[in-house]
């Protein structure tokens, strides 16, 4: 048993970086927004005087150079696109609708994601997130924290049920089972790279077979990333059919996100 942990441990969040947190990145923005504000200021309290057009284009290009060079440093390009991505599928009222059951997991020094599966508290999530843990603290995007206790753990699927005492909480439909055709849609929501409530979209490719797990697990077309564990795989009809656990740099499809069916959490009830 201990090798089957050690894979899993391998293969969990592989590959991940962790980015600028998106506080952080909005107060370098307001800053920057703050100082062109007193800039212009400024400039108009000043004397007016023949200002030479080049100057300008000569100063706009120093400023663009900068901050191509500060952006390495702060967010990636890849996070940049699932901000936007995210941003629009959260126009989507129907996608909107799916976010407040979704919930931010700390567990000591781990963070990921869960979500809400009755009315009355119960949270799915991933084993790894929450392993060894007793003080596990989980936020709702909308009623705010809860102490959560975990009531059920299943390793060998990397799958763990907490509870938090609540009335009336939102919650997601878990499907039957994971059945799906090749390259379909799905829509997932998480708190990656210390961002929360991420929505995005992939294509599930099939299943795959890990060493060490008795159980295939799918394989996601999707762009997943630390924080993603625990994130709900949700088909078009609304319902989740799977639970994001992990990447694998796979030979075939090259970087894939992984995912657990839904009914292997059936099997343990």
């Amino acid at each position: 048993m201990a090798n089957s942990e050690d894979r899993k441990q391998d293969i969990i969040d592989k590959d991940l970086y962790e980015e600028i947190p998106e506080e952080e990145l909005l107060e370098i923005l307001e800053e920057e927004k703050r100082k062109s504000r007193e800039k212009e200021q400024e400039e108009r309290d000043r004397p007016k005087r023949p200002f030479p057009k080049y100057t300008f284009w000569l100063i706009a290009a120093a400023m663009m150079i900068n901050v191509i060079a500060l952006l390495p440093n702060t967010v990636s390009i890849p996070a940049v696109n699932f901000l936007i991505t995210s941003s629009k599928l959260s126009a989507n009222d129907e996608i909107s609708s799916y976010k407040p059951a979704v919930v931010v997991i700390e567990a000591g020094d781990s963070r990921g994601t869960g979500f809400s599966i009755t009315e009355d508290g119960r949270i799915l999530t991933n084993h790894h997130v929450i392993e060894g843990e007793k003080r596990i603290v989980v936020a709702y995007p909308e009623e705010g924290l809860f102490k959560a206790e975990v009531v059920a753990d299943y390793p060998d699927v990397d799958l763990a049920v907490l509870q938090v005492e609540g009335e009336d909480l939102p919650h997601l439909e878990l499907a039957e089972s994971s059945r799906f055709t090749e390259e379909e849609h799905f829509y997932f929501i998480g708190n990656p790279l210390r961002f929360q409530g991420i929505a995005n979209e992939g294509e599930i490719i099939g299943y795959t077979q890990l060493p060490d797990w008795e159980e295939r697990v799918m394989m996601l077309k999707a762009p997943v990333y630390r924080g993603n564990s625990g994130s709900p795989v949700i088909n078009e009809a609304g319902k989740v059919i799977g639970v994001v656990f992990a990447t694998l740099d796979e030979e075939k499809h090259g970087k894939v996100g992984l995912a657990v069916p839904i009914e292997y959490y059936h099997e343990q009830q």
